[in-house]
């Protein structure tokens, strides 16, 4: 079975194996997904992650971050824009996540980056997906 959006099923697989408490997930790789996980791990909501060889395929091997209680570091992940409906926005109107707290993750004419770095450079794109 093909799957219709890699980002949002990427984006399950880390929701669903953080609040099931697993070590690490494993995703196929795509240079887009790559982007979002480094920026993942700068965020601090990730551990790690490497590009393995399993069974004669390359997939990305993603350590969750749990806290000193073992409660997962991410609460919540959602995709915002889809295939079927395309978000977009400018600076001026990038929203904020949790009021600061959270991260939004652009794509923009400058690569992939976060909400605030956009932010900075005064460049607007397409809304991947928020982390909080």
């Amino acid at each position: 079975m093909s799957v219709s959006d890699p980002v949002a099923d990427m984006l399950t697989k880390i929701r669903n194996a953080s609040m099931a408490r697993f070590e690490y997930v494993d995703v196929t790789p795509s240079k887009l997904k790559m982007e979002i996980i480094k920026i993942m791990k700068n965020e601090g909501f990730v551990k790690n992650f490497k590009k393995i060889t399993q069974d004669d395929e390359n997939v990305i091997r993603i350590f969750l971050k749990y806290d000193e209680k073992q409660n997962p570091v991410i609460h919540d992940l959602q995709r915002i824009s889809t295939p079927g409906r395309r978000v977009y926005t400018g600076y001026r109107k990038m929203p904020r996540i949790y009021n600061g707290f959270g991260t939004l993750i652009v794509s923009t004419s400058d690569g992939v980056t976060t909400g605030r770095k956009a932010l900075d450079k005064k460049v607007g794109g397409e809304l991947i997906c928020s982390i909080w």
